[in-house]
């Protein structure tokens, strides 16, 4: 994925915020039709198939069902990383619906919306997403919880402090976490060659770019070496499904509107 860049001149000369507005919040109507596309009969029928991979439960018996609340997740915005004026610190990036099957195994029906309206674009293995935004509401109430992608690490931040949620986050800020200003130098430093426009994004680094993509939670899952699928224009929406499963224990990319690249530790299965 290429190792962190030298700072562009956008975001170098930028000067650093001491608070930043939150992001707007998803709407009850997004929220809703998220969960209805993750809950329908045909995602339903694509999560039996994927509980069900391995063995580890009969798809007949998996009975799979939403286990929880439908959550906003938000990642790292890159009018952030370039100093933009009055951006908040991270955009929504997709809505989240747990899943849980018979046997207890924990997923995340990711949904976006494609411009045909709310779809499932991907299931990811495990609850981060809902674990991290009760983390996040307990250590700083009112906060936004986001990710950031290059090394998928979370944190909470609310007025002028960003707060670590887990062990990359940790490393990178400390366990009592760092200022906003201090934040935005590091990220700025970090990405300011990988925001949309950039030489980075333009060269299609990390997989390249494309459309947004279709929901097809009927299609058969597709074997575990599957290509890398492409993302959105670097100026494009936030979300597309561009998640390439890159077998057991493998390494799956999700390229984010062409601002970078997200390193997943987590079974995916695109849809």
């Amino acid at each position: 994925m290429g190792a962190l860049g030298t700072l562009s001149g956008q975001a170098a000369a930028a000067p650093a915020p001491a608070q930043a507005p939150a992001p707007v919040p998803a709407a009850a109507a997004d929220l809703a039709a998220a969960r209805a596309a993750a809950t329908s009969p045909a995602t339903l029928s694509t999560l039996s198939r994927f509980f069900a991979r391995d063995g580890a439960v009969a798809r007949s018996t998996a009975e799979p069902r939403a286990g929880g609340a439908t959550v906003a997740v938000y990642v790292l915005s890159p009018d952030f990383v370039a100093g933009k004026k009055g951006a908040p610190v991270a955009r929504s990036e997709f809505l989240a619906t747990p899943a849980v099957s018979s046997d207890g195994q924990k997923a995340s029906v990711w949904a976006a919306d494609t411009g045909s309206g709310w779809q499932v674009v991907n299931i990811a293995t495990g609850d981060d997403e809902f674990r991290y935004a009760k983390a996040g509401a307990a250590k700083l109430h009112g906060g936004t919880v986001f990710r950031e992608p290059q090394t998928d690490a979370w944190y909470v931040t609310g007025g002028s402090r960003v707060l670590p949620l887990d062990e990359d986050a940790v490393r990178a800020v400390g366990t009592k976490g760092t200022t906003l200003a201090a934040y935005r130098a590091r990220v700025a430093a970090a990405y300011g060659d990988k925001l949309p426009g950039s030489a980075y994004a333009k060269k299609g680094a990390a997989g390249g770019y494309g459309g947004p993509a279709q929901a097809a939670p009927e299609q058969p899952e597709q074997a575990a070496q599957a290509a890398p699928a492409p993302a959105a224009p670097a100026d494009g929406p936030a979300v597309s499904a561009a998640v390439a499963a890159a077998g057991a224990g493998g390494l799956t990319v999700l390229l984010l509107g062409g601002f970078t690249a997200r390193r997943l530790h987590r079974r995916t299965r695109e849809v």
